[in-house]
């Protein structure tokens, strides 16, 4: 039985960054197994549609970072993408091995994942700008009765809006167009005093100006804001980022966070 009863509860702390990433090819089901054996609060993956409609992980809108083949995901049946090699271009050593090539490794379905690991909590980003993303991966979600464990995110304001309207049930972040209204309203001390919804903000630490801060994190938390910040791969600025107060941190280096928590007496 899973741990948890809910995306937000217990408050994830660790976020593994497209799974075990450091020591595994991104976004596979085999990082996705060895974050899971970490022990890691939740999951962070993205999903595009396939030309034929399927909901398939991956985070790039191509496959050339990643795999043998090239040309774009959305192009591309979801039989054809199976045929590509995703550990293909995976290494440690800058190029002189390459570990996961030829070992099978290939893309996945959200459906795939969501039934190899159904005790984890997932945060999912739709990546396309397809609005047929959004019914599929409704379907996808209330298929493997996962609306209690995954938190959908999206650059796509479109998208997100349209999600919410349909699927209100489903746990949302907030897309960049809302964080930047609330970042300008916290700055000129003008923020409403409570929320009408749950907010989660997944953001870097700064962009353009610097979005974390102290000050923010208080005026948030008196909202019931859920911080998560992302991508923190240095054990200094974890260990400064929880000092500081925020709620979740996201990282490509689940194993490095999960002690840095744990020293930290953030998880047990």
């Amino acid at each position: 039985m899973p741990y948890f009863t809910s995306f937000l509860s217990p408050l994830p702390r660790v976020v593994a960054h497209r799974g075990d990433s450091e020591f595994y090819p991104e976004n596979t089901l085999e990082a996705f197994i060895s974050a899971r054996d970490i022990g890691v609060d939740v999951i962070e993956t993205d999903v595009h549609i396939t030309k034929d409609g399927e909901i398939v992980i991956w985070h790039d809108p191509t496959l050339e970072r990643n795999t043998d083949k090239s040309g774009v995901i959305e192009d591309h049946t979801l039989q054809e993408l199976k045929e590509a090699d995703a550990g293909f271009t995976f290494t440690k050593d800058g190029g002189k091995t390459y570990p996961f090539r030829g070992k099978g490794i290939k893309l996945s379905t959200l459906d795939e994942v969501l039934k190899a690991l159904p005790d984890e909590r997932f945060n999912i980003d739709l990546k396309s700008k397809d609005t047929r993303i959004v019914d599929a991966f409704i379907a996808v979600i209330r298929r493997n009765h996962a609306e209690n464990r995954i938190c959908a995110a999206s650059f796509h304001y479109k998208n997100l809006k349209l999600l919410r309207k349909k699927a209100p049930d489903i746990l949302t972040s907030i897309t960049t167009v809302e964080v930047l209204s609330l970042v300008v309203r916290q700055k000129l001390s003008i923020l409403p005093k409570e929320f009408k919804r749950k907010i989660i903000f997944q953001i870097p630490e700064k962009q353009g100006i610097r979005i974390v801060t102290e000050k923010f994190i208080k005026m948030m938390h008196e909202r019931g804001a859920v911080i998560m910040v992302w991508t923190i791969n240095r054990e200094e600025d974890m260990k400064r980022l929880f000092s500081m107060g925020v709620d979740t941190v996201m990282t490509d280096n689940p194993r490095l966070l999960d002690k840095v928590a744990k020293e930290m007496g953030i998880r047990g």
